[in-house]
């Protein structure tokens, strides 16, 4: 009996700290950004970098078709490349939060997120740029039930996922996922690294490709591609 009610309690404490703090932004859209409202616009969002490969690519892609994004990185990865976090800046992109390294909310405690993840990220991104983020958005969405106390951030998540973490999807379904999927105040998720858990490794070379193609084709539509602070 003893054994019964504490697998109860453990159950409930897993709904009230993971579960339902991850289902109820989706379902609700409380306490979350996921997308915007004004016609015509749309914000790319670009997770789990920079790379030293695919991000610079990236750049020139959006450079090229004058886009302008906001990318989530990893605190760990701008430490590495800085110069990447700087032109992104520069270049007028935004800069958000990732976590210091691509670890789960779920598996930390509320103390470990906010100092070791968030705000030690914060501190590096600001120390390159001179501009502290206030955007975040955790990896794979997911949130535990203190994520929603952290005043200074703004918790963005997505209103189009494209399965790009894998080469496959973005051989054979990209393009279309985004071209048939991308409407009035979408907020897609992408990403311009393969080095996380589940990702695969060269999956960013197709998803560029595949962009550089939708990209082409956006330019028909009178879309406006805008930063996530720029949304309404």
């Amino acid at each position: 009996m003893l054994f019964l009610y504490l697998l109860m309690g453990l159950i409930g404490f897993m709904g009230l700290y993971m579960i339902i703090p991850s289902l109820l932004p989706r379902i609700m859209r409380i306490g979350v950004f996921r997308k915007g409202k004004t016609k015509n616009q749309v914000a790319f969002t670009f997770d789990d970098g920079p790379h030293p490969r695919y991000t610079p690519e990236l750049l020139d892609l959006l450079q090229e078709y004058q886009v302008k994004a906001t990318f989530f990185v990893l605190g760990s990865q701008a430490e590495l490349y800085p110069d990447l976090i700087r032109r992104m800046h520069r270049e007028g992109h935004q800069i958000g939060i990732h976590n210091y390294v691509h670890t789960s909310n779920w598996l930390m405690l509320p103390g470990t997120v906010r100092r070791d993840h968030i705000e030690r990220t914060a501190d590096i991104i600001e120390s390159i740029i001179g501009k502290r983020p206030n955007h975040y958005r955790p990896p794979w969405g997911l949130m535990n039930l203190f994520d929603f106390f952290h005043p200074s951030y703004r918790i963005v998540l997505w209103s189009l996922k494209a399965w790009d973490w894998r080469s496959k999807s973005c051989r054979k379904q990209l393009r279309a996922t985004l071209l048939n999927g991308i409407t009035d105040g979408s907020v897609i998720l992408l990403h311009d690294s393969g080095d996380t858990p589940g990702a695969d490794r060269h999956a960013p070379y197709f998803m560029l490709r595949a962009l550089k193609e939708v990209l082409h084709q956006l330019q028909g539509r009178n879309l406006q591609f805008v930063r996530l602070d720029e949304m309404a």
